[in-house]
């Protein structure tokens, strides 16, 4: 881990930033989440994929930029195998037929997000959003499935986890990861040659970590050929030790 590095620990709350200086982290530069992302919770009976800002307690509702999301589609991974789940819609998100138990994984991804054009001149651009989430129990290994991911690798460190960031199955090297709490608390990284980095996570409950990486080498998707991809996944995973956790920002309003 990275020592003698100044950081800056942002706190959100109702709109007030609050800031502290801390020396000895791994934090490279800070901010709250910029863009939207998906994400997953779960409960005692069903996951749920949201889209939004984890931070701000924002979660997009129907009618408005929920109804983006096309089809998203879910599947449990576990000893057993993958096995696809059953995506409902509701008025702030997406049920999901199922929930992960200890050691396994719940993905899911939005393949058909509305292509995007862009003009410049006669030049049009045309990009392609991919949203993702991914979570987990606990901090064992998982292997990557998703296009863009990002997983725990399993070893072991005191108050911290180490993820690891694939891109098409291959470690993805200084790729940008931003850890976020529901208090709106948050820290960015930047992955190390291997695709891995080592992130405290001081409190107890849950975060998202947030994995984006662009690609202009252009392509096609449902028939549609587009110029440039920009993907984002995030990690949703629990931390049950620590300090007590932070209470949440208040909700957010939706967007329309």
């Amino acid at each position: 881990m990275r020592s003698n590095i100044s950081t800056t620990f942002t706190f959100r709350q109702g709109g007030l930033a609050l800031r502290s200086i801390v020396a000895g982290c791994t934090l490279l530069s800070l901010g709250t989440a910029g863009a939207h992302q998906a994400w997953l919770e779960q409960n005692a009976k069903e996951a749920t994929l949201y889209f939004g800002e984890f931070g701000e307690n924002l979660r997009e509702t129907s009618p408005g930029l929920l109804d983006k999301f096309v089809q998203p589609v879910a599947q449990k991974i576990s000893a057993k195998g993958n096995a696809p789940l059953a995506v409902a819609k509701s008025a702030n998100g997406f049920p999901i037929s199922g929930r992960a138990a200890k050691g396994e994984s719940i993905v899911a991804e939005e393949p058909g997000y509305p292509v995007s054009e862009r003009k410049d001149g006669d030049k049009v651009t045309r990009s392609i959003y991919v949203p993702a989430a991914r979570l987990v129990t606990d901090f064992s290994q998982q292997a990557p499935v998703l296009t863009l991911d990002l997983v725990p690798t399993g070893q072991p460190v005191k108050g911290a986890v180490e993820v690891q960031a694939f891109y098409k199955g291959q470690p993805l090297p200084k790729a940008k990861v931003v850890i976020v709490t529901s208090a709106g608390w948050s820290q960015e990284h930047r992955t190390d040659a291997q695709g891995k980095l080592t992130a405290a996570l001081p409190w107890k409950g849950t975060y998202v970590l947030e994995l984006t990486h662009n690609d202009t080498t252009g392509g096609e998707r449902n028939a549609e050929k587009y110029h440039r991809a920009s993907y984002v996944t995030s990690l949703t995973l629990p931390q049950t030790a620590g300090l007590g956790a932070l209470p949440a920002s208040p909700p957010a309003t939706p967007n329309k």
